[in-house]
């Protein structure tokens, strides 16, 4: 007699998390921004911004033509400034988003608090932490909210990889690694290419800023690294960087190959005590993610990209928070964190010893 085959178990239907990780408009708050200085990153804010809704009414920049430039491919309406103080002297600016490189910005940036507008700051916010935080006592003091560009928290697989972490469903966090293997030598030509950090510092504040934003209270005790250059690169700034970061239970790895001229690679993994979520792909833009728990491996399709959206994801929360009465998550305090991480970053791979974050204050 034929044995019937047994009954095929049906699998369980795995439910995708719905994770808060694109960005957000505020409901009602549609206030005029302006942009002090015009260079080639604004293109990125003002696309998000134009496709937002957001009011962009003044275009500030010591060269006009960049000014008039931006004007005429964005907001055709907007005052043209040169001298960015005639711009806070505006009453109907309420935000303005401080592009210009860190050297000169945090003047800028103490101005605008002083006339009582809110600040996007670009980033890295700042090269010293101890001005870092006189400019968010001072925003404090006059009563508005300063907060920092690190568009990289509002990359889709960046964002939607720590909603997960701090959803629980990874359990307790104890690795978090990332590795970029890519060609950053487009660099030559450029004033970044005389940036003598470009990998650790210039570059690496994002995912700095993303480990900093996953691990939440759990602070580093040590970090250390090194940087170097690679035998056939042509520009100054080392193309190699690793991090190591401790922790008192968990540890993370960061990995820069800057100069890997055929193909690219991008990977991140989050492990926790019961599982992991990881997203890789071929650039920042195109990210497969993975969840893996008891209950299966779950591919979520995520939305959007890291440029423009990361942008609209900076200047909305700003806005969000202004109307909301809160601080945004990437406040200039909060911010701090991160830079500590990435000065403690440099020093260890100058000095070549580990480093406790916080104690380097300034940027080597």
């Amino acid at each position: 007699m034929t044995k019937k085959p047994a009954p095929k178990k049906h699998a369980k239907k795995l439910a995708f998390p719905h994770l808060p990780y694109l960005p957000r408009d505020p409901k009602k708050y549609s206030p005029e921004i302006a942009v002090i200085a015009c260079g080639g990153i604004t293109k990125h804010h003002l696309t998000a911004y134009v496709a937002a809704g957001y009011r962009v009414t003044a275009l500030c920049d010591v060269q006009r033509e960049n000014a008039e430039k931006r004007r005429k491919e964005f907001y055709p309406e907007a005052q043209v400034f040169t001298d960015y103080r005639e711009v806070l002297k505006l009453p109907n600016i309420e935000v303005v988003d401080v592009t210009t490189h860190p050297a000169v910005r945090p003047a800028i940036i103490r101005d605008c608090l002083k006339a009582g507008k809110h600040v996007l700051s670009q980033k890295p916010y700042v090269l010293d932490l101890d001005v870092g935080e006189k400019l968010a006592d001072l925003a404090d003091k006059m009563g508005v909210l300063l907060a920092v560009n690190q568009n990289g928290r509002w990359a889709p697989h960046f964002s939607y990889l720590r909603e997960a972490a701090r959803s629980g469903i990874l359990g307790d966090i104890v690795g978090v690694h990332c590795g970029v293997h890519w060609d950053h030598s487009w660099v030559k030509g450029t004033a970044f290419e005389h940036v003598e950090q470009l990998i650790l510092y210039d570059f690496a504040i994002h995912w700095f800023d993303f480990l900093a934003t996953v691990m939440g209270e759990n602070i580093p005790t040590r970090v250390y690294a090194s940087a170097a250059r690679t035998k056939g690169q042509t520009i100054m700034p080392a193309l190699l960087g690793q991090v190591l970061i401790e922790y008192e239970n968990a540890q993370a790895t960061l990995a820069f190959d800057g100069h890997v001229p055929n193909g690219s690679w991008d990977r991140t993994l989050i492990s926790g005590s019961q599982g992991l979520i990881r997203s890789s792909g071929v650039n920042l833009a195109g990210q497969r993610i993975e969840i893996v728990t008891d209950d299966g491996i779950l591919s979520p399709k995520i939305k959007g990209t890291w440029f423009p959206d990361g942008f609209h994801g900076t200047m909305g929360e700003l806005l969000c928070a202004i109307e909301e009465g809160r601080q945004p998550s990437h406040s200039a305090r909060n911010n701090l964190r991160s830079l500590e991480l990435c000065f403690a970053a440099v020093a260890s791979s100058l000095r070549h010893k580990p480093i406790v974050p916080g104690t380097v204050r300034k940027l080597l």
